[in-house]
């Protein structure tokens, strides 16, 4: 009997995101299980707001320890289980040294081969899957015999803890109004739609309809300043404003987002709201793998190949999707039930 499981996903908020459904199947299939996530310090929140997830192990704090210290503390968890959602050299390693019982990763990393006794023959670069039921597929050797199906993992998500959102940021969303969050940038993560069809899209929505708010980091609001400032009282800037966990809250409270594949889109659609994607139509990066995961969540993208833009900065095809057509699939969303 499997009581304690670690899931490792050392890697970025939205690939965190889409690794959440698994802790929720898992705690389907093992009733009473406990289940520890190592992530990175800026997915703490993350994890904090999932209710699949027991306890959180920071990557970042064991990882100064020194190599006797990770593995006692390792092996002090008693786990029974560990699965690499995300390879990391270091923490397979440290795994196999503290003796956890079960040590479960792909076959296409060569250190899973000396440190893992379970291995997964995976292919995830030109798979047909999307990345959640890859994820879900690492799990084989604890009762995932097939991909599930996007739909049954889309209320698997458990982002239902969020903290609650303080008052200074609750008085800006118009409960009369659909709140709606405008993520431009993406921090090189993602092909972006541009600046010229966001500025196209506020002009497009109905003022009485739509409170608008351009999220971002600090730097992005500092690289979006001319185009804020243009936007003038058609848009709310929050632009590094608030924590990430104060961010979920926000956008737990506000209505729908509009981005690229980035950390707030996939975190908008695991909180349920209406989360419109947009996506170059390129391998690895199109939303067979990536769209967001969602009861309410969808995503543009055009029907084409894209290959001349694989080697250019800018994406022609992304920035093809009219700001028309997200407008619509915003309206489609948000009737869907």
């Amino acid at each position: 009997m499997i009581s304690k499981l670690i899931i490792s996903r050392t890697d970025g908020i939205g690939d965190v995101i889409l690794s959440l459904p698994v802790a929720g199947l898992m705690k389907k299939l093992h009733p009473g299980i406990k289940i520890w996530f190592v992530g990175r310090s800026y997915t703490a929140p993350i994890i904090a707001a999932c209710e699949h997830i027991d306890n959180f192990i920071n990557w970042d704090e064991v990882s100064a320890f020194t190599s006797h210290e990770r593995i006692e503390y390792f092996k002090a968890l008693q786990a029974d289980v560990i699965v690499h959602v995300f390879p990391n050299r270091e923490l397979a390693r440290i795994a196999y040294t503290s003796n956890i019982p079960l040590r479960i990763g792909t076959s296409h990393r060569f250190h899973h081969w000396l440190y893992c006794n379970r291995l997964v023959h995976i292919g995830r670069k030109r798979s047909p899957l999307h990345e959640s039921q890859l994820n879900a597929l690492l799990f084989r050797h604890l009762g995932v015999r097939v991909a599930p199906p996007l739909e049954e993992l889309a209320v698997m998500m458990g982002l239902s803890k969020p903290v609650g959102l303080d008052n200074s940021f609750a008085e800006w969303l118009d409960p009369k109004r659909f709140n709606l969050i405008l993520h431009p940038k993406s921090k090189g993560s993602a092909r972006e739609w541009g600046l010229e069809n966001f500025s196209q899209l506020i002009r497009l929505l109905p003022k009485d309809n739509y409170k608008i708010f351009i999220s971002g980091s600090t730097e992005d609001g500092l690289a979006l300043r001319t185009r804020i400032e243009a936007w003038g009282n058609e848009v709310t800037d929050i632009t590094g404003k608030m924590p990430l966990a104060q961010f979920i809250a926000f956008i737990s409270c506000a209505d729908g987002l509009v981005a690229a594949s980035t950390g707030p889109l996939h975190i908008a659609a695991a909180l349920g709201k209406v989360a419109v994607g947009l996506y170059a139509p390129m391998h690895p990066i199109h939303p067979g793998r990536w769209a967001p995961l969602g009861i309410r969540a969808g995503y543009l993208v055009r029907d084409k190949q894209c290959h001349i833009c694989r080697h250019t900065k800018r994406c022609e095809c992304i920035e093809s999707i009219s700001p028309s057509d997200v407008m619509l699939k915003l309206e489609q969303l948000q009737t869907q039930q």
